[in-house]
């Protein structure tokens, strides 16, 4: 919508770079081009703009199939105004000077225009066609034929209009006739699905009791090399206490040898000791028969006095020590009376 602004009487247009405007003055044409400005008396003007961009128009429209089932189509066409001027003349696009607001619907003809126009043609191909086919290839056939039925039609070039694209977004049955056509595929979808569970499962199972039958091998192996270090262990038992057997016996017999060793070698030290002291005995025993009767035959030769005085002299020698003697006149008397009677026999 234009801008307008009001000065005294006055008004001043700006339109956007989009929009095409033609300003009529006293029935002739005094401006013309897209993205004008300029001041205009309301009284004498006569305005009309006409929007040049690309328009989307979304429609959606029923038909029926040749087996008689309903269907929604779902449609975009875009167009533009190629030619303003022509478009101006056969549609209503002036404008009030005061708010530049749009006096009819100019839009909403093109609209009502472009729709029929689509949905005639798309009613035509699908008129012909099943439910399976519309539905499967439904979209280009009716796309296509909506395409070249909005390019052939006279009545859009006489109003300036040019088809830009066509666009067909779905072609979709009644949502009853859609769940059962959805059934068999959701079936055959879930067989799939159970076979391939099954499959999965057969798998697992066949992994597992190859992984059973890899644990069973391996504990069979485990228990036969557990057999092995078994046996390998009672033998290496055996070999070190026969091995330890044998070193004691040989131990054993070296002992017994250093043992007669040491026996036969003390009892010759013993007999060789008693023999020595056997001797040393006799020895002994004849110098002291040799000394005693040297010394009988020099006792046999002295006087008996000389021995009386050897006698004192060797008691006195084995007496203990003695500080002080006390001698009694009794005593005296007795001693010297027999030192007198020994001498006197």
């Amino acid at each position: 919508m234009a801008d307008i602004t009001r000065r005294l009487g006055w008004r001043h247009l700006r339109a956007t770079p989009t929009a095409h405007i033609r300003h009529h003055r006293d029935g002739k044409l005094v401006h013309d081009g897209t993205g004008l400005g300029f001041w205009f008396r309301p009284l004498t003007a006569a305005l009309s703009e006409v929007p040049v961009e690309d328009r989307e128009l979304a429609m959606t429209f029923r038909a029926r199939t040749v087996d008689f089932q309903d269907v929604s189509v779902q449609a975009t066409v875009t167009y533009r105004i190629g030619d303003p001027a022509l478009a101006a003349a056969r549609l209503d696009f002036s404008v009030d000077p005061d708010t530049g607001a749009w006096r009819g619907a100019p839009l909403e003809q093109l609209g009502t225009l472009l729709t029929e126009t689509a949905q005639q043609h798309a009613l035509d191909v699908l008129a012909r066609t099943s439910l399976a086919a519309a539905l499967v290839d439904g979209v280009a056939a009716v796309r296509d034929r909506v395409a070249a039925g909005l390019g052939a039609e006279p009545r859009l070039p006489a109003t300036g209009i040019e088809v830009v694209t066509v666009r067909v977004m779905a072609v979709r049955p009644e949502a009853e006739v859609e769940r059962a056509l959805r059934t068999p595929a959701r079936e055959l979808i879930q067989q799939e699905a159970d076979r391939a569970t099954y499959e999965r499962r057969a798998v697992a199972v066949e992994r597992e009791r190859a992984i059973a039958e890899n644990e069973l091998a391996s504990q069979i192996e485990l228990a036969r090399r557990e057999e092995q270090l078994v046996e390998q262990r009672g033998a290496n038992t055996r070999r070190e206490a026969e091995e330890a057997a044998a070193a004691d016996q040989v131990r054993a017999r070296a002992e017994a040898a250093r043992t007669v060793g040491l026996a036969e070698a003390e009892a010759a030290r013993a007999v060789a000791l008693a023999r020595a002291e056997a001797q040393a005995a006799r020895e002994v025993g004849a110098a002291r028969a040799e000394a005693q009767a040297a010394w009988l035959r020099v006792h046999g030769e002295v006087d008996v006095a000389t021995l009386h005085a050897l006698t004192g002299t060797r008691l006195a020698e084995n007496l203990p020590h003695i500080d002080s003697l006390t001698v009694s006149p009794d005593v005296l008397t007795g001693l010297l009376a027999r030192l007198g009677g020994g001498a006197g026999g």
